[in-house]
């Protein structure tokens, strides 16, 4: 019984962390300071990587964010000496996995880490120098990232010839050996440079013409030092424009934020960062586009729901939109986007027909929420469970307050008196860590909760929920992560994780 009951407490204790790596990224929160949420994260790590360092390596395989992610590599590296070699073997191969899907300015701040930390042993030098040399291109590279570069290769050692940056390059958009060195350590030694991106940015310290052969970021500085007006910049940089960065100036080309220049295809954005776009408009903005919004945020939906839409019977849905789904500054109407995007995924999974969806300001257009009023909760969940749904989604940070408590004690009368037999699956999606409690908070110990920082990760977030129900133990929680560590090493050795 003992031995049960420590394995329930580490299964507890390693989906504490989850949730936390999931949803935090130590910035301010609408009920806690940036400081009170990187303390929190502090303890976390530290806690898990001395007692259970297999599952904190693990956790590169879930869908835990970038900020936390980066942070675990980081730990990794630094107490190499603490893993035995079978372990060191694992976490290479999950570090290198989980580096080749992180944003390079994520990775390059990485090595910044390491250097500030003092780590620079052959294993660390091994996975940084693999990571480089799969790099389609280490000019490109060299331009956009030039101090992260140069700090990669003074501190680890790092080859900056030929031999590295082939791993998904053309022969042209390989540097010439000595090229790189050159333009990172004694730029202004050579007339040109044969790599066009490097020869592009000598020029554009006079040449105008050469700034628009630039990265947009990079580029940027160039036009402002050349006095050119943004609105003939933005137009002329266009080509040259990731789709984030379409969608970020999109609204400065023109009055009804629509200008042609700059028009990016909503249809292929990413669901989450959709729904924040939609959100930063205005009332009048969204009812004007509403087809066009609409039919992106759905398209979305789909491609995120993939073979499970339509899959799941039928649902319901409780929205939070409170005032507290605004955010913060930082994390700006964060929560609320969660919420939109996870109705329009929802609606996705569903059975045709079979969805329904209750916000807690009472709305009924998904595509007009704002965040504003207090938290009903336990009455919205009244409202769904009248829809006699098979699962019952929550999407909120659980502040109930309306009144308070109410959804955790209408939710724990529904499962000891109403539902004994289980015919509704309660999970609670929580997109806000509560740094106090170093989880999220819940709305009752019956309900599974899990957090959730991106409406795309929903169906695995409630599938790894049911963990959080306090019946499975650690060799179930064990069992599972094997599952998807394999899953995850497969899809980045057969070149899909990239």
């Amino acid at each position: 019984m003992t031995e049960t009951y420590a394995d329930l407490i580490a299964a507890e204790d390693v989906l504490l962390f989850v949730n936390a790596a999931v949803t935090s990224t130590g910035q301010r929160e609408f009920r806690s300071q940036a400081y009170q949420q990187r303390l929190s994260l502090d303890f976390l790590h530290e806690y898990v990587r001395v007692n259970y360092r297999t599952v904190y390596a693990a956790s590169l395989a879930l869908d835990i964010n970038d900020h936390n992610a980066a942070r675990v590599v980081e730990q990794l590296l630094r107490t190499a000496g603490e893993a035995s070699g079978e372990q060191r073997r694992t976490e290479g191969r999950l570090i290198a996995a989980r580096l080749a899907r992180l944003p390079p300015q994520r990775v390059y701040r990485l090595f910044r880490a390491l250097r500030a930390a003092k780590v620079g042993n052959r294993r660390t030098r091994a996975i940084l120098r693999d990571w480089l040399a799969a790099r389609p291109d280490l000019g490109h590279d060299a331009v956009k990232y030039r101090a992260g570069l140069k700090t990669a290769a003074r501190h680890f050692h790092l080859p900056l010839t030929t031999a590295a940056g082939t791993g998904t390059a053309t022969p042209a958009a390989t540097p010439a050996a000595g090229e790189l060195g050159d333009f990172l350590f004694k730029p202004g030694v050579r007339p040109r440079y044969e790599h066009p991106l490097l020869d592009a940015y000598r020029r554009a310290h006079y040449e105008q013409g050469a700034v628009y052969e630039l990265p947009f970021t990079v580029a940027e500085g160039f036009a402002a030092k050349h006095g050119v007006a943004r609105e003939a910049f933005v137009e002329r940089i266009a080509p040259r424009m990731t789709r984030l960065e379409r969608l970020r100036t999109q609204r400065e080309a023109g009055a009804d934020g629509a200008g042609a220049a700059v028009r990016t295809d909503l249809s292929v954005m990413p669901l989450t960062r959709l729904a924040l776009y939609a959100l930063s408009l205005t009332t009048e903005e969204r009812v004007r586009r509403r087809a066009e919004l609409t039919g992106a945020l759905r398209s979305a939906a789909r491609r995120a729901a993939g073979p499970y839409a339509g899959t799941w019977g039928r649902v319901a849905a409780v929205l939070d939109d409170s005032y507290s789904a605004s955010g913060s500054g930082v994390k700006r109407r964060r929560p609320l986007a969660v919420a939109l995007g996870g109705h329009f995924l929802l609606e996705a999974l569903a059975a045709p027909g079979a969805y329904g969806a209750w916000w807690t300001s009472g709305r009924t257009d998904p595509l007009l929420v704002r965040p504003y009023g207090p938290t009903p909760l336990g009455m919205r969940v009244i409202d769904a469970l009248e829809y006699a749904p098979e699962r019952l989604v929550v999407v909120s940070d659980g502040w109930d307050n309306a009144p308070p408590g109410l959804a955790g004690e209408v939710l724990r009368v529904w499962r000891t008196r109403l539902d004994r037999e289980r015919r509704t699956t309660v999970v609670h999606l929580n997109p806000v860590y509560n740094a106090d409690g170093f989880d999220v908070r819940r709305l009752a110990a019956s309900v599974p909760t899990a957090g959730i920082r991106d409406a795309e990760d929903l169906p695995a977030l409630v599938e790894i929920a049911q963990f959080a129900e306090g019946r499975t133990g650690l060799a179930e929680l064990q069992a599972y992560l094997d599952r998807r560590i394999e899953s995850f090493l497969r899809t980045y050795e057969r070149g899909g994780a990239t």
